[in-house]
């Protein structure tokens, strides 16, 4: 097996150049990891977090272990500084890594070894460690860390202009392939997530990644609206449907669910206008227009009567 992509490599074999950064929010105590780099599949190998335990980032010639092992140090009690220093002392390797380690109070720590190919370093600011490999320039992992202090954006979108701001100051020398994002909670279950994505394969990864992000953030509103069906709160789930279609218009899921919510909350023409587009795209859309039942959506019965679709839902039978 090629050394790069061993689950625990033993020699130095070919190296990743990558950038990342691990940083924690202070006000919301929320953790991530982002990064990118030409390679596929970063997302599988860099970033770990666990909720109110910490995040970690390990790349240049990768031991994945170091991912797992760090998380579990903190969850015992370990500061960054003291995980990241019992990992890399026990570590044959060790000039050949780059690792960093934050943890749910803030500390953090970050290792670039004497091995790992120039240019390659690392910069520790509030709340952050931001390290790179095989870069185009030595500015990146400054201007990462700079760039997340400057940004008063979101979490998420914080780690994003870090990484574009990496990006600015050279990148990876070879160029872009694959990034990912995750993000975990103050508190919460080992599997906790507020975000996890990943583009593995394409030509402009960060801009991927930033869409992928806005589309993210649209999907928490629809699921907000789905927790308020649930609950029978209907007025209140079609303004979340509708906030999330106004987030990213060129979904037909959260157009379909929009143009429902927005029937039944009495603007009939614009949210038929909705549905009959969606329909038109993809003519699925009326067969589980034709399926779903009150409790479903209260306006289905209203938007097949309008629309001309006859009713199979359970109810009707």
């Amino acid at each position: 097996m090629h050394p790069c992509t061993d689950t625990y490599p033993r020699t130095r074999g070919a190296r990743r150049g990558t950038y990342s950064i691990v940083a924690r929010d202070p006000e919301t105590g929320a953790m991530a990891v982002g990064v990118q780099t030409h390679w596929f599949n970063v997302g599988g190998l860099v970033p770990w977090g666990e909720a109110g335990v910490g995040v970690v980032a390990t790349q240049a010639n990768v031991d994945v272990s170091y991912g797992p092992r760090a998380l579990d140090l903190l969850r015992g009690g370990a500061s960054a500084e003291d995980a990241l220093a019992r990992l890399t002392a026990e570590d044959a390797h060790a000039g050949v890594r780059q690792v960093a380690v934050l943890d749910a109070r803030g500390g953090r720590a970050a290792h670039t070894g004497t091995g790992c190919m120039a240019h390659a370093g690392h910069a520790l600011g509030d709340d952050h460690a931001a390290q790179a490999n095989m870069m185009a320039s030595d500015a990146v992992w400054g201007a990462m860390s700079r760039g997340f202090a400057a940004s008063t954006a979101t979490l998420p979108r914080r780690i994003l202009d870090a990484l574009d701001a990496g990006e600015a100051a050279g990148g990876d020398v070879r160029g872009r392939q694959s990034a990912a994002l995750l993000v975990v909670p103050a508190a919460g279950e080992r599997w906790s997530r507020i975000v996890d994505l990943r583009v593995e394969d394409h030509p402009e990864p960060l801009a991927e990644l930033r869409r992928l992000v806005g589309l993210h953030d649209a999907y928490v509103y629809a699921g907000e609206g789905d927790r308020l069906v649930g609950e029978g709160d209907h007025a209140a789930a079609a303004a979340e449907y509708v906030r999330a279609y106004e987030l990213a218009p060129d979904s037909l899921e959260l157009r379909f669910w929009a143009g429902l919510a927005l029937v039944g909350s009495g603007d009939e023409d614009r949210g038929l206008e909705h549905l009959r587009a969606v329909i038109a795209a993809h003519g699925g859309w009326a067969e589980l227009l034709s399926r779903l039942t009150p409790g479903d959506a209260p306006a289905a019965a209203r938007a097949r009567e309008a629309l001309g679709i006859a009713d199979a839902s359970p109810s009707a039978g």
